[in-house]
């Protein structure tokens, strides 16, 4: 049983009908107070529903609170996010009102250049704490937009990553096309993705046309050819009529190559897509390196004019260690145990 629907129960349990059910998970995750509302509760709800209120709220306070804020000279803030077990994870404010949530603690990807994965996956986010972070940003700012690209492969937790998914798209009252589920690439996303009531937006964590260089890149990921997997998203965004957005980390001398750019133009012209170049936030003790903003430009300038359309972002929270993972690792205890398995990755934020 879910998180979600464990909410549910507890609540059908404190005598809500649907109508009080929906309601009392709507304010949760749109971070308003109970009382909200044109409705007077002594009107609307049963007493013992509205008895038992105070505590369902402690309840759902319990799931997760925000530890530690670190805002960004360019208007981004990375939260650091305690569970209710003491684990911790990552949520990351945007500009123009986005947020990049994480849906594991760690990873088991091992892509080599981000610090997420390097304790490997130590557990399973439930589908209420990855939702909790979506409330606990509310409670700082608007959240018009969610990306699943912090830490951990949300294919990997499909089943609560998808449920969060339905949920954040009707109660939470986010666009269907503003919810992001990023892979690295599972035949499993392809088949589920189309069937739940919301069909979120794709986003591809490519990194490399080429099938030997990302299998370097991304050691664990699954061995699906960089061709197969831009024709399965291809597929999927135009079912679900939002365009495939192709994340693309840019690491100096790795994949900022001619021979990526021609891979690129072969791989995306005239595809139904986008893709996110995003220059490396460098990590401590990695060797990977970010590129010049004058050769990422022309990176992107030359990819326009060859019929790819390129989106160059910046990369969010520079100045907070944005690289997906360096905060919970900043955060944990120097005497901690650390298995060294090479990280995951954060597109959003870093870049995926």
């Amino acid at each position: 049983m879910s998180q979600i629907h464990q909410l549910r129960e507890r609540l059908r349990a404190a005598g809500a009908k649907p109508s009080h059910e929906r309601r009392v998970l709507r304010l949760w995750v749109q971070a308003l107070p109970q009382d909200s509302g044109r409705r007077v509760l002594d009107d609307f709800m049963p007493r013992q529903l509205r008895d038992a209120l105070p505590q369902i709220t402690a309840e759902f306070d319990g799931i997760a609170r925000i530890a530690s804020q670190h805002p960004g000279e360019d208007g981004s803030m990375r939260l650091l996010v305690q569970l209710a077990d003491g684990q911790t994870c990552e949520s990351v404010l945007l500009p123009r009102d986005g947020l990049c949530i994480s849906s594991q603690i760690g990873c088991a990807v091992g892509c080599k250049f981000c610090m997420t994965g390097r304790d490997g996956l130590l557990r399973q986010m439930g589908s209420a704490e990855i939702v909790a972070q979506v409330a606990l940003a509310r409670t700082l700012r608007p959240v018009k937009k969610v990306v699943f690209m912090g830490m951990g492969e949300p294919a990997h937790n499909l089943a609560n990553v998808m449920d969060a998914i339905d949920f954040l798209g009707t109660a939470g009252n986010i666009g269907h096309k503003n919810l992001v589920f990023s892979t690295v690439g599972d035949e499993r996303v392809f088949e589920r993705l189309p069937q739940g009531p919301v069909k979120p937006a794709l986003a591809l964590s490519l990194h490399s046309t080429r099938a030997d260089v990302r299998a370097d890149l991304l050691p664990r990921a699954p061995r699906i050819s960089p061709d197969d997997l831009v024709e399965a998203g291809h597929q999927y965004a135009r079912a679900s009529g939002y365009p495939m957005q192709v994340q693309w980390t840019l690491l100096d001398g790795v994949n900022d190559t001619a021979e990526e750019v021609e891979g690129l133009v072969r791989l995306l012209k005239g595809r139904y897509a986008v893709l996110n170049m995003i220059p490396y936030n460098s990590v401590p003790d990695l060797p990977y390196r970010r590129p010049a903003w004058d050769k990422a430009a022309a990176l992107a300038r030359e990819l326009h004019r060859k019929g790819v359309l390129t989106k160059l972002r910046q990369s969010a929270g520079q100045d907070v260690d944005a690289g997906c993972g360096q905060l919970r690792a900043r955060s944990l205890p120097t005497t901690s145990v650390v298995r060294v398995i090479p990280g995951s990755r954060d597109p959003g934020v870093q870049a995926r």
